[in-house]
């Protein structure tokens, strides 16, 4: 299916976001940054997820005392969300194929708008539920919508590095809750846990404006349609010249009538009939080819190994980790889980800026490796600094706390580099366009029910037989058993077209 080399796809080059350009003076040196714009956009609304989905992280420690939540409501409350996001995400890929990938992204912004208001206004565990539900709509279409608009829209010279984007974004959401947490936990107990949600309410509208008014729809979306026009006003905006955007659309345009011959007849049928719908589905699940099979074994792969390597467990349960340890402050705690968020950010801008220079595969490689040695490194650390902690002295206590911290942050720092850089761009590009956004969202629910697995059951694991240490020595086993799967199925991407990518998995 290589229709092109992986050259004809241009780099990012300057143009307004306001309106379609007038081509440059001949020999003017151009730098687009209208891609950028669009990405960054599209990556904002996974910020607003990430931001609900951590709060609870430092928010619980107040939750309990004003609400009366337990152990077993906290870890239901906190995991929840994961489990509630699947309706959406297996949802997300057909509304995107009918309604588009930025009607959609609006649609996100309302529904995480609505939802932390609800969470700001909760009363009881039942109410709070109903909110992270709310909530969890809205994240389930930007997780999946997000990755695949950024890789649509971007060249493919720097399609890494704008789909990594949303891996930025994510972890300022993390990082924004956490310093949220910190800031706000000298409040009234009543109230500094519903600000730190309500302030969630006023970003959305923002974001929603900037994406009806700024970013165009993805261009493979319009060929996708018939709208040819409008693919190619949005091509000429992030090409380097007409004849460029030209290249690129013919591209698209074969890569849509190819996929309509190699579908399955009920597949084309249904695709002519419904842009997408079931008989996505059943090329994806009843009679996939080959290469779609490699394809989804990858995608569906990557994304469970991601969050099975118990990163959700730092984010979401880091308080409690720094507590078993000896750290009694909240305010300490807090300000420890700030640390995870910066270094979690700064690692992950390191990946970024790498990704397209030395490709998707070995970042994966050097994160998964690193990220089993550094998780067997905290479980060791935890071992004994739980085992001494009821002798320990006061600098005994600071030395195993420090040792905790500097532990927790490399785990972070060798995830964030690959892991948090890499996968979200990689499972978008690799898909084919007829499946993209539809295998996004079954690739997204893997993800999101593995995260839920690891969330609603670290503190039942941690107070159990398993123990802290334990769960630790487990993530690592299963982190090694993920740099084997990278190393043996994972082919490289870097450079490519999206309409040439299939051709990777025919061998």
């Amino acid at each position: 299916m290589a229709h092109a080399a992986c050259g004809t796809e241009a780099p990012l080059l300057p143009s307004s976001a306001a309106g379609t350009p007038p081509p440059p003076a001949a020999g003017a040196p151009r730098r687009n940054w209208f891609a950028f714009v669009c990405a960054t956009l599209a990556s904002m609304t996974t910020m607003l997820h990430a931001y609900n989905l951590t709060l609870m992280s430092g928010a619980e420690l107040f939750m309990r005392e004003d609400v009366g939540l337990t152990d077993a409501e906290v870890e239901v409350l906190s995991g929840s969300m994961n489990v509630f996001m699947l309706a959406s995400i297996l949802a997300a890929g057909w509304v995107a194929d009918h309604l588009g990938r930025r009607r959609t992204l609006v649609l996100a912004n309302a529904f995480l708008m609505a939802g932390a208001l609800a969470m700001s206004l909760g009363a009881s565990f039942a109410a709070l539920m109903a909110a992270r539900f709310v909530t969890s709509v809205g994240s389930g279409f930007a997780r999946v919508v997000a990755p695949v608009y950024n890789a649509e829209i971007s060249p493919a010279s720097t399609r890494g590095v704008l789909s990594s984007m949303l891996d930025i974004f994510i972890n300022v959401g993390i990082l924004l809750s956490y310093v949220s947490n910190y800031a706000f936990a000298g409040l009234p107990v009543h109230l500094g846990w519903r600000v730190m949600y309500g302030i969630g309410v006023i970003p959305p509208v923002f974001i929603a404006a900037g994406v009806l008014f700024i970013m165009p729809e993805s261009p493979r979306w319009l060929v996708m349609q018939g709208r040819h026009g409008d693919a190619r006003g949005v091509l000429l905006r992030t090409s380097d010249a007409p004849a460029e955007a030209d290249l690129r659309l013919g591209e698209m345009k074969r890569a849509v009538v190819t996929d309509a011959a190699e579908a399955p007849p009920s597949a084309a049928a249904a695709a002519a009939r419904h842009g997408g719908g079931g008989g996505v589905w059943k090329e994806l699940f009843l009679r996939p080819s080959t290469s779609v099979r490699r394809i989804l074994a990858c995608v569906l792969g990557l994304q469970f190994f991601v969050q099975a390597s118990g990163v959700d467990a730092i984010l979401l349960y880091s308080p409690l980790v720094f507590k078993a340890v000896g750290m009694a402050s909240n305010s300490a705690v807090l300000g420890a889980t700030v640390a995870i968020g910066a270094v979690k950010t700064c690692f992950i801008l390191v990946g970024m800026l790498f990704t397209d220079r030395l490709g998707r595969r070995p970042l994966l490689l050097a994160s998964t490796a690193g990220v089993a040695v550094t998780s067997t490194v905290l479980a060791v650390t935890l071992y004994v600094a739980t085992s001494t902690t009821s002798s320990s002295s006061s600098s005994t206590t600071t030395a195993t706390a420090a040792a905790c911290l500097a532990s927790v942050l490399a785990v972070v720092a060798t995830y964030s580099i690959g892991y948090g850089s890499v996968v979200s761009a990689y499972t978008a590009e690799v898909l084919p366009l007829r499946l993209r956004a539809q295998g996004s969202s079954l690739g997204v629910a893997v993800n999101r029910l593995t995260c839920g697995v690891v969330s609603m059951t670290f503190i039942s694991l941690a107070d159990g037989i398993v123990t802290m240490p334990g769960c630790f020595f487990l993530y690592a086993a299963v982190t090694a058993a993920a740099f084997v799967f990278v190393y043996t199925r994972l082919p490289e991407t870097k450079g490519r077209s999206l309409e040439d990518m299939e051709v990777l998995f025919h061998k």
